[in-house]
């Protein structure tokens, strides 16, 4: 990737996109050197307002549509290759990408994830992290591999339970911080400091 290029974004989302709206935000400053070029979706999800709002391409795959995981990921893939995008963010996208869509777009394929991995990996990190009563959580951003949640670790940052936290309460907190990760974990690819290519080798 070639430094202080813009970076071209694809973001998949499944629900509201609070990441995906923290990197649209982030982007309206001139100097960030990243800019969303489509916002994809499995269903039709509330995020897929701030494609309308700010005016970029979306498009829907939806998961239903198709006889088996493999063929709805073929058509996504399909989508995907005509934005030409240098980086592709799952922003609360939650289906699991076939084995083929991982390794076409792998290693510039990446996941934030509400927990501090390899602890509380899946679809329940925060209600796992609650039930366990553990002190602190946290919030990562992961390169995307063939496994769950365990792709090379880009950033993280630990996150306190609080008493009397609950689920929601607790993911709300954790959402804040996993906002401000991937922004800068975008920024750190955009500017050379995060080199994904290595992550291949």
């Amino acid at each position: 990737m070639v430094q202080d290029s813009v970076l071209r974004l694809v973001v998949l989302i499944s629900g509201g996109g609070s990441n995906l709206r923290a990197l649209l935000e982030a982007s309206d400053d001139a100097a960030f050197p990243a800019r969303v070029v489509a916002i994809g979706a499995d269903r039709d999800a509330e995020g897929l307002a701030h494609a309308e709002e700010y005016g970029i391409p979306s498009f829907v795959v939806p998961y239903g549509s198709f006889d088996s995981r493999e063929a709805w990921g073929d058509e996504l893939l399909d989508q995907l290759s005509q934005w030409e995008a240098d980086l592709v963010i799952l922003s609360g996208f939650m289906r699991l990408l076939p084995p083929r869509v991982v390794s076409a777009l792998s290693p510039a394929l990446i996941n934030t994830h509400p927990a501090y991995l390899p602890e509380f990996p899946g679809a329940h990190a925060v209600r796992d992290a609650v039930a366990a009563s553990v002190h602190e959580t946290g919030a990562s951003v992961i390169v995307v591999d063939g496994g769950v949640d365990t792709g090379p670790i880009l950033a993280q940052r630990r996150i306190p339970v609080l008493p009397g936290d609950t689920e929601g309460r607790l993911h709300d907190r954790i959402k804040l911080v996993e906002r401000q990760l991937l922004v800068d974990v975008v920024l750190d690819i955009a500017n050379g400091r995060i080199d994904l290519a290595e992550l291949s080798a």
